[in-house]
């Protein structure tokens, strides 16, 4: 069952803060729902759903809904990491297609910097089957990515400076936006001259890592045709799983070659039709790689591409993340799939900061990615539409 133009996001809401001494998990995420509730006009008791990760405390579901006092016919825990929040958006569209639901809230909320627990993981992950085969012999979140990098590098001469180019057009970006955790706009040489971390990555090929969060709220199209707000309608979702194949992995792709292609498919679109688009940048190699795998430039073509300044705002090829992303605005326990559909509802109600809005922006693409590019992942990617089509 195809979800286009059956589903509305009626209501986004980014927490300003990036450090939140004293505040739980859970008032993080009360106070983000509060904020996209009320963007979208609507209050707790009009919500008949929700959905949240493996940052969610307690039982997840179960414990946010008694907590935000959420009187729901639908919980979904669905957990693939940083792209959770896409597919949470895919199945809520479906709920709802269905007539299950008429809306849903989704949340994200993370506090790593205060006292947290460390990014990049979820309840289940001491217990999972692949633990031992891991973390157990050094393989680290930077390792992984940079074995994807210097993959990448060996197999289409893709360079540290056209890496670096993506961090130039984040740092751009986000000296814009006053919530951003990075605003100093840094150049290809400082990048190059920042710590190595995990070679070829430095210090600046590295997301942040920071408290805050983020909701959504998705509805149906009878109750987006009652609010008196823009609701951005959905046109495409795509998600899927790539592992390690039993050791047969490769590492110049991720998930976003079946995502992708599935979510262009549904909205009858294609790559050329986008304005805009929010990648997961948990590092830059992750970008230049999804770059190429959702059909923006040819595989083994993202170095040439972002080196072009195609993701510069507003007047680049493909502007990307301007909000600053996760490279340098906000990704709160390293889960930053939330925050790229917020800026890609900002781009298309045309609420983004004047000096990255994209002209006339029409159609945006939103792309998460959960967990490794070098082991296993969750891919999801979502087309979303000023309007109907």
């Amino acid at each position: 069952m195809s979800v286009r133009n059956k589903a509305w996001i009626a209501g986004v809401y980014e927490h300003p803060g990036r450090e939140l001494p004293g505040r739980t998990l859970a008032q993080i995420h009360a106070e983000v729902a509060e904020g996209a509730l009320s963007d979208a006009g609507l209050g707790f008791d009009d919500v008949d759903a929700y959905y949240s990760a493996g940052d969610a405390p307690g039982f997840g579901g179960l414990s946010m809904a008694d907590y935000l006092g959420l009187s729901c016919r639908n919980i979904d825990d669905t957990e693939t990491g940083g792209s959770s929040y896409l597919v949470h958006v895919q199945h809520a569209a479906a709920a709802i297609a269905a007539g299950h639901i008429q809306v849903a809230l989704i949340t994200l909320a993370g506090n790593p910097r205060t006292g947290g627990a460390s990014p990049g993981g979820s309840a289940g992950v001491g217990g999972a089957p692949e633990a031992g085969f891991d973390s157990l012999y050094g393989m680290g979140v930077p390792g992984g990515y940079a074995l994807a990098a210097q993959r990448h590098m060996y197999e289409f001469g893709t360079t540290s400076e056209q890496l670096a180019a993506i961090k130039v057009a984040a740092s751009t970006h986000a000296q814009h936006n006053p919530d951003a955790f990075l605003k100093d706009v840094v150049s290809i040489e400082e990048v190059l001259a920042s710590p190595m971390i995990s070679d070829p990555l430095h210090r600046l090929d590295c997301c942040v890592i920071t408290d805050g969060g983020g909701a959504l709220v998705v509805v149906s199209p009878e109750v987006a045709r009652d609010l008196d707000r823009h609701c951005v309608a959905v046109l495409g979702t795509g998600n899927a799983v790539k592992h390690t194949d039993a050791g047969r992995i490769d590492l110049t792709h991720t998930g976003a070659v079946w995502s992708g292609p599935a979510a262009f498919e549904e909205a009858g679109l294609t790559p050329a039709d986008i304005d805009y688009t929010s990648i997961y940048d948990s590092f830059t190699i992750t970008v230049l790689i999804t770059l190429e795998d959702l059909g923006f430039c040819e595989k083994g073509k993202g170095g040439a591409f972002v080196e072009s300044g195609a993701l510069q705002s507003p007047h680049g090829a493909l502007p990307f993340n301007t909000d600053g992303g996760g490279l340098c605005n906000n990704h709160p326990g390293n889960r930053g799939g939330m925050t790229k559909v917020i800026e890609a509802v900002r781009q298309l109600r045309g609420e983004a900061h004047p000096a990255v809005q994209v002209p006339d922006c029409n159609l945006a693409l939103a792309h998460g990615t959960g967990g490794s590019l070098a082991l296993r992942m969750g891919s999801a990617t979502l087309i979303l539409g000023r309007e109907a089509r």
